[in-house]
């Protein structure tokens, strides 16, 4: 006995909304990714969140690579489409436009991320230093002090750590 037909329409809930969004989404992927391996077929998919977000997928990795090629395949993907179905295609600049410079925009936000973790990382290891204001050196220098007294504090709270000095004890006295 399956469940009855859901009535489709807005679900006034922000977060009923947001959970049927991640649900229905990771289903719609999931379809999109059988539907490449069951039947070999050439599958792209975008979604976009009410608040902009994009989600993708792509079924060849070689399109996925480069996002570039990524943007230009989904365009080649949306042609067919429409060719097949009606007719000539009209070439929608905007949208082009729109999901490149998204894409860009994405791709730079992370890059620019990525960029700041791997220095601030490289700086906690003790390096590329030379560059830092020294107000910059003793933040650095504090934060570590902190995750310093952060893991003498979880070592000594250690179950091994207090047999170990137990055991340290009863010899010392010995």
């Amino acid at each position: 006995m399956g469940r009855g037909r859901v009535e489709l329409k807005r679900i006034e809930n922000k977060i009923n909304r947001q959970v049927t969004f991640a649900k229905r989404r990771n289903g719609l992927l999931k379809k999109a990714y059988e539907l490449s391996v069951l039947c070999d077929a050439e599958v792209a998919l975008i979604i976009f969140s009410n608040r902009g977000k994009l989600y993708e997928f792509c079924s060849s990795s070689r399109f996925c690579d480069d996002i570039h090629i990524f943007i230009h395949s989904m365009l080649k993907t949306l042609e067919r489409y429409q060719k097949n179905n009606y007719g000539a295609p009209e070439p929608n600049v905007s949208a082009r436009e729109a999901l490149e410079l998204s894409s860009q925009q994405e791709y730079l936000k992370l890059k620019a991320r990525y960029d700041t973790l791997l220095r601030n990382h490289r700086n906690l290891m003790g390096e590329e230093l030379g560059n830092l204001s020294s107000k910059e050196l003793e933040s650095l220098e504090r934060q570590l002090d902190t995750s310093l007294k952060q893991i003498r504090s979880t070592r000594i709270s250690s179950p091994i750590f207090s047999v170990k000095n137990i055991f340290l004890t009863k010899l010392t006295r010995t």
